[in-house]
């Protein structure tokens, strides 16, 4: 048997390639590959040697030969394969072990083109792919965590062994292309997204489904996650931790420093902004208590000690936070469960790059993320919005815009008063967030309304106005406009358009 090795990352390959001399194996190997093999008593053959053309273009072409592919390539049960290898004197090669240039790692840490392209593995994906295509007889291994499962079945190794091996090999060269694919920013026809593994889950969004967490490459964002304690992390925990996230990262576009969001199935229960984060929680955990039992909390800023000792008053299944201090930790260590998750701060243009993927029977639909980065609007009403309304309109807006649709927010001096969402009427979205606001006992006179989409009848502004509402937001563009701001105007309400909607479904 033969054995071609040309590794970048050399863990695990000097006992992996003694394991196959004792088995016989000839070695070929390629540059610096074949010295740390030489200098480990392996009795390796350069590929210099082997095919009798030595490494040109500064080593961009060495295992580019006919000899090398012709040998991973022939197919020994075709009589005219085999008499071809033999009149050209080329040996068989039996097994492929190789792994990539690190472009990820690169692409991670430069946009210099030129160390980009240096980057660029070519003859590794194709001594890849040409082993992979012939796995019935070639065995081919990509991966160092792989050696030790090649020598402990190498004696019983069958073709389903090397089918997987093979699968795992197109995986490798189809996730590395699309990585440079994603560097270079290729826009076209087909859309190359490449996925890692970063664990499995418990289960998805119920416990008959399976599931696992992926990231994309070089992205910075809810995969670099640090869970600092609790009980392991669910599929439930991730999507309504991401709407926790988005929102803290989206909240630079608000006027005071911290904002704090209790999320409950994938959407705000509580919302509110203040001037320190012990504050933001207590004014968001107000909207709407009940709800908030069991939910995700988000601060876009430090927990300290003050606010840990708040949170260990409910029950919660995950706080999520730029950062926590030392004391905060011990205090919130109490409760075994409680997940406390870490994120970094991620720069806003880097994120308005993020697309929303969601799946649909037999495909994707892919869109352009929906983010907030500034507070354009149009006052369409003879009643002009005071300065206040202006801040808690846009207060408002920003909480609509996360809220399932159809959605909207009560709110006022920067805090949720009430949310309706997630309903398939705009007037019910108005009647859901007043009763609940009814219930809790929650005052709404003075409060103003957002709306993540348009008003479609006048009824939405005589409900909200009987609840105490004082001023409108919402993107217009309804064929009954006139008739919206009419009925603002018989109030004597302002109203203003932003003429942008924000539908999450």
């Amino acid at each position: 048997m033969r054995a071609i090795i040309s590794v970048y990352d050399k863990s695990g390959i000097v006992e992996f390639a003694k394991f196959l001399e004792e088995k016989g194996v000839s070695i070929i190997s390629t540059g610096s590959t074949y010295n740390l093999l030489k200098q480990n008593g392996i009795g390796a053959t350069s590929v210099e040697n082997y095919t009798g053309f030595e490494e040109i273009l500064d080593g961009r072409v060495k295992t580019l030969q006919y000899k090398i592919h012709a040998g991973i390539l022939a197919d020994l049960s075709n009589p005219k394969h085999k008499e071809e290898l033999s009149i050209h004197n080329i040996e068989p090669i039996d097994i492929v072990v190789v792994n990539l240039y690190p472009f990820e790692q690169v692409a991670m840490r430069s946009n210099n083109t030129n160390e980009l392209i240096e980057n660029i593995d070519i003859g590794g994906p194709t001594l890849i792919r040409a082993a992979s295509k012939n796995y019935k007889r070639v065995l081919v291994v990509v991966d160092p965590k792989d050696y030790t499962r090649v020598m402990e079945n190498f004696d019983n190794i069958d073709i389903d062994f090397r089918k997987k091996c093979a699968l795992k090999a197109f995986a490798l060269t189809s996730y590395y292309d699309s990585v440079i694919v994603e560097k270079f920013g290729y826009k076209g026809d087909t859309l190359n997204i490449g996925m890692k593994l970063k664990k499995s889950l418990r289960y998805g969004e119920n416990p008959h489904q399976a599931a696992n967490f992926y990231r994309v490459p070089l992205k910075k964002g809810l995969p670099n996650m640090v869970q600092l304690q609790g009980k392991e992390i669910s599929f439930n925990n991730i999507l309504d931790i991401d709407v926790a996230y988005r929102m803290m990262i989206e909240s630079t576009y608000l006027s005071k420093p911290f904002m704090c969001t209790i999320i409950k199935h994938n959407t705000p229960c509580g919302v509110a902004c203040a001037d320190n984060p012990q504050d933001a929680y207590e004014k968001a955990l107000f909207c709407d208590p009940i709800s908030a039992f069991g939910g995700i909390v988000g601060i876009n800023g430090s927990v300290d000690a003050n606010l840990a000792k708040k949170l260990t008053e409910r029950f919660y299944e995950v706080i999520v936070a730029f950062d926590f201090e030392k004391e905060a930790l011990s205090i919130l260590s109490k409760k075994k469960n409680l997940i406390l998750a870490k994120v970094d701060k991620v720069d806003i243009n880097s994120y308005k790059e993020n697309k929303d993927i969601k799946s649909v029977v037999g495909g994707f639909v892919v869109q352009d993320s929906d983010y907030l980065d500034d507070f354009s609007y149009e006052i369409v009403t003879q009643s002009k919005p005071t300065q206040n309304q202006i801040e808690d309109l846009k207060f408002a807006w920003f909480v609509a815009k996360f809220a399932k649709s159809n959605a909207i927010c009560f709110a006022l001096n920067s805090q949720a008063l009430a949310i309706g969402a997630g309903q398939t009427s705009r007037v019910d979205a108005v009647k859901c967030a007043a009763q609940k606001a009814k219930d809790l006992g929650i005052n709404l006179e003075g409060s103003v309304l957002a709306s993540d989409g348009f008003f479609p009848f006048r009824d939405n502004i005589d409900l909200a106005k009987s609840f105490g509402a004082t001023a409108f937001v919402q993107p217009g563009g309804s064929i009954r406009d006139d008739e919206v701001i009419k009925a603002c105007n018989e109030y004597n309400l302002p109203m203003i358009f932003t003429k942008k909607r924000h539908f999450r479904h």
